[in-house]
């Protein structure tokens, strides 16, 4: 069987190896007549025996050349891929998180109430809200009583004004500026009390009328952040009464500083005021000051070196026109922020107008003589301190030499007024003011105060109606921010007084120490409306500040105040 399977193989691959040469031959010669197969005889042999040579075998590995490295450019497009507009109301929601509110701001109030002595209380407050670019407001206030402590109506005292202020935010810049109206009514009921058969004192006869003009302009950089810091105020004042008393000045102020570096500054201060007095004489009286310093910061002390100048036109006196005063202020700063020793040595000039006497006391006689206040020495000490940011503390003490230190005393042509008297030599004040104060979280606060000073006047028999010691506790509490309470307790030692008699003869007398008590309380019972009472005087006390000048004793208002 093997053999013929031989045989057969053989067979195929001579008969394949003829076709092969025939083929090529073929190819040669074309497809013609020569191209014709002959008749052949094919004989097989079986005996033949094929040998093949003995093949050569490698054994190396099949090895492929690595490709050639070269530099390829590759290029980059940027296609803009739009998607086709197509008009499909695609029902989809964007989650987002909901903005806080800002808090609704009540920039203006009205606020009314009634209480006895025929009392009527009146405010009114108007303001712009939320401006980055701006500040424009208005006041308006009356608050009267039509009967007092002394013969009803002859003891009724208004007083009355209205106001506008605004600012304008520049760049670098903050201008702006008030105008001032008010009108404050009094009486002169300080009179000796009436006897049996007397006739009755007129209510128009004692009456007194004030008149006060206020403009004010002014234009500072203190927000700027530059390294000179600067503002300017012009202010012009005017008053009048119903005794053709009149009072004009026209006042320049400036406040500068420059600071050198972080740890040393340079500081002008100047004041300048033009003020014309007429009653029965007209009286100028220019003024002037400057003050220089240099500040240097030493580690934890701070040394202020300078000097002020001043001139005054007064005659009263033979007031020192032309002044000088050295100054010297050394600080002390061991606890950074919570804890400030100071001690310093130096003197002032300060400007003294009836715009401001007659907001002290209302009852002054015509023709008085006003002078500035010459402070020619003062060597003063005290502390600064914190405590947990809850504690405020206070307190100095000062040494002071004054001339033309003013006193009020009653007159001699008509005890219910009052003259401005002199003391012909020095004064010598000693000083002690001090103050602590509690704050808690705008809910609690609480305080006291005191101020003490001892006189040792050179001429005068007794410093005329300033008390020795006056003093006050206070405190407020915010009840869930409901109900606010308001209270103050306060206490102003006895003073003197020379009363004038008609028969030529004169008593010193000495006024009350006066202890009084006023509360205040605000119920809120929406955002728009609250309600409020005041109390004052609870003690019920008829004290007299000023000699033959009673005031009134228990005090009551209530009212309601709309915010909007």
């Amino acid at each position: 069987m093997k053999n013929k399977i031989r045989l057969a193989s053989l067979a195929i691959v001579l008969c394949v190896g003829y076709s092969y040469q025939n083929n090529v031959q073929a190819q040669t010669q074309g497809w013609g007549e020569g191209a014709k197969l002959e008749d052949a005889e094919v004989i097989v042999e079986k005996n033949r025996v094929i040998e093949l040579p003995q093949a050569a075998r490698n054994f190396e590995k099949f090895r492929i050349d690595p490709p050639e490295t070269g530099d390829r450019n590759v290029r980059y497009r940027f296609v803009d891929y739009r998607l086709p507009s197509q008009d499909i109301d695609l029902q989809m929601r964007v989650l987002t998180i909901k903005q806080d509110e800002l808090t609704k701001l009540y920039g203006n109030y009205l606020k009314g109430g009634i209480g006895n002595y025929a009392s009527l209380y009146l405010k009114g407050y108007f303001h712009n809200k939320r401006s980055e670019t701006s500040d424009i407001g208005a006041e308006v206030s009356h608050i009267a009583s039509a009967r007092g402590p002394v013969d009803k109506g002859n003891s009724a005292v208004a007083n009355s004004d209205i106001s506008v202020h605004g600012e304008r935010y520049l760049r670098d810049m903050t201008v702006g500026g008030k105008l001032k109206y008010g009108r404050d009514k009094y009486h002169f009921y300080g009179y000796e009390p009436l006897l049996e058969g007397d006739q009755e004192v007129e209510k128009d006869s004692i009456r007194q009328v004030f008149n006060r003009v206020s403009a004010e302009g002014f234009l500072h950089n203190q927000t700027s952040g530059a390294p000179f810091q600067f503002r300017g105020d012009a202010q012009f004042r005017y008053l009048n009464d119903r005794y053709d008393m009149s009072e004009s000045n026209l006042a320049l102020k400036l406040r500068s500083e420059y600071g050198i570096d972080d740890m040393s500054a340079f500081r002008v201060d100047a004041d300048l005021s033009f003020l014309s007095h007429k009653d029965s004489a007209t009286v100028s009286r220019n003024f002037f000051k400057l003050n220089t310093a240099y500040e240097r910061q030493l580690n934890a002390i701070r040394l202020t070196l300078g000097a002020k100048v001043a001139y005054t036109g007064d005659t009263v006196a033979n007031a020192r026109k032309f002044n000088i005063y050295p100054m010297v202020r050394v600080g002390l700063e061991p606890i950074e922020g919570n804890l400030l020793i100071y001690a310093g040595i130096g003197g002032d000039l300060e400007r003294v107008t009836l715009y401001q006497l007659t907001q002290e006391n209302p009852w002054l006689a015509p023709n008085v003589n006003v002078a500035d206040i010459n402070k020619g020495l003062e060597i003063y000490g005290g502390f600064q301190a914190n405590l947990a940011n809850y504690v405020q503390l206070n307190a100095r003490v000062a040494y002071q030499n004054y001339r033309n230190l003013y006193f009020f005393n009653n007159s001699p042509l008509d005890p219910a007024k009052f003259d401005l008297v002199y003391d012909d030599g020095v004064t010598n004040v000693l000083n002690f003011y001090t103050e602590a104060s509690f704050n808690y979280s705008d809910e609690i606060r609480l305080g006291v105060k005191a101020d003490y000073n001892s006189y040792n006047t050179d001429e005068l028999e007794k410093p005329f109606h300033r008390p020795s010691l006056m003093s006050s506790i206070y405190g407020t509490y915010n009840f869930y921010d409901k109900i606010l309470f308001n209270s103050e307790l306060y206490y102003i030692g006895s003073s003197f007084g020379r009363v004038h008699r008609a028969d030529g003869t004169s008593e010193l007398r000495e006024t009350d120490t006066i202890v009084d008590l006023n509360l205040k309380a605000d119920y809120r019972f929406t955002n728009n409306f609250t309600i409020f009472l005041m109390a004052n005087n609870l003690l019920g006390q008829k004290y007299e500040r000023f000699v033959n000048y009673p005031s009134r004793g228990i005090n009551i208002i209530g009212g309601v105040t709309y915010s909007f």
